[in-house]
């Protein structure tokens, strides 16, 4: 008799599929690579996709020096405000926040998102020791408001650490930050490598056909009328069942990291972007944009988070990209 070999469907790497307790996703390993003090990361909000025509400057490609077609994402970015800074510290074997300073003049949409501060606790940062402080971090809000088809005000509140140079150069360029508006041109430049993290479109609760891919039994094998179940949920005993097997339950709506992700554009006016008739379900970008590589997790409007890439690829000339053309032809319909 043949050997019927079926590998197991799906992936337990991101077990259990719960849903995010929040849209604002959590970064929790930054690189550390460069001389400059400078951000580490930048949050915008997906607008839609289009594609961009550009010459291939990949090394040792096929295509190399001819144009190619790319599809992109526009990712709308208007510009966050720092209202902190915290220094942190070792303490058994974990940070815990050594100083905190808060900007004097915090704009009053932020006490959408939590009570506004009457004053900073804690050690100044002017009277701070720096020998034992480890890491210097921003807190930085996002401008909703700004963007139209963004259907609300509260702004998301999120820790960006400073990363690159000493611990004195790091602190004073979150002073010289703290109270400002920071673009993302400040961050990032063209042809960066990011890593993009976002939370991924719900689908609610789904059966284990379209959660795990398992297969539909065949007819002889569903006579009590159930055929996208599992077959077998496990032995009799231990009279226990496995979290490994396929049942249902929810699905999308978690946070999902992309790696890699080519910046390969970046502008200040909206209209060069915007295609006729505007962005399906978003609208017109009316603020600073990037155009990044590939598709990102998340439905549109969602929340995006950006950062340096931690584990850049090798096959990139670190360039910026030779844009050649950009679509505006217009996505309505194409939903």
């Amino acid at each position: 008799m043949a050997h019927i070999h079926r590998p197991r469907r799906g992936s337990l790497s991101f077990s259990p599929r719960k849903r995010a307790k929040s849209e604002v996703p959590k970064i929790r390993s930054w690189t550390e690579d460069g001389d400059k003090a400078m951000v580490a990361g930048f949050a915008g909000y997906k607008a839609g996709m289009t594609h961009i025509v550009m010459v291939d400057d990949r090394p040792r490609s096929l295509t190399e020096g001819m144009e190619i077609s790319v599809p992109v994402t526009v990712v709308e970015v208007p510009p966050m405000n720092v209202v902190a800074v915290r220094a942190y510290e070792d303490y058994n074997g974990a940070q815990r926040p050594a100083a905190e300073a808060w900007a004097e003049n915090l704009d009053p949409v932020l006490a959408r998102t939590l009570p506004l501060p009457e004053k900073t606790r804690g050690i100044s940062l002017d009277s701070l020791d720096l020998d034992g402080i480890t890491e210097i971090r921003i807190l930085a809000h996002t401008n909703p408001i700004l963007v139209t088809g963004i259907p609300k005000k509260k702004p998301e509140l999120m820790e960006i650490p400073v990363t690159g140079g000493s611990i004195q150069e790091k602190l004073a360029l979150a002073k010289n930050l703290l109270g400002q508006q920071i673009p993302i041109s400040s961050v990032f430049s063209l042809g960066d490598l990011l890593d993009v993290s976002a939370v991924t479109k719900g689908k609610g609760t789904q059966g284990p056909v379209r959660r795990w891919g398992i297969a539909i039994q065949k007819r002889k094998h569903a006579r009590t009328g159930k055929m996208r179940h599992v077959g077998n949920l496990g032995p009799w005993h231990p009279a226990h069942i496995s979290w490994r097997v396929p049942q249902l339950g929810q699905m999308g709506y978690q946070q999902r990291t992309e790696f890699n992700k080519r910046l390969m554009g970046l502008g200040d006016n909206g209209a060069d972007i915007t295609p006729a008739g505007g962005f399906p379900g978003y609208g017109v970008v009316r603020n600073q944009y990037v155009l990044v590589k590939g598709s990102l997790p998340g439905p549109i409007k969602r929340l995006v988070r950006m950062r340096s890439a931690i584990r850049p690829g090798m096959n990139v000339s670190g360039k910026a990209p030779e844009l050649m053309y950009v679509s505006k032809e217009s996505k309505q319909g194409l939903r």
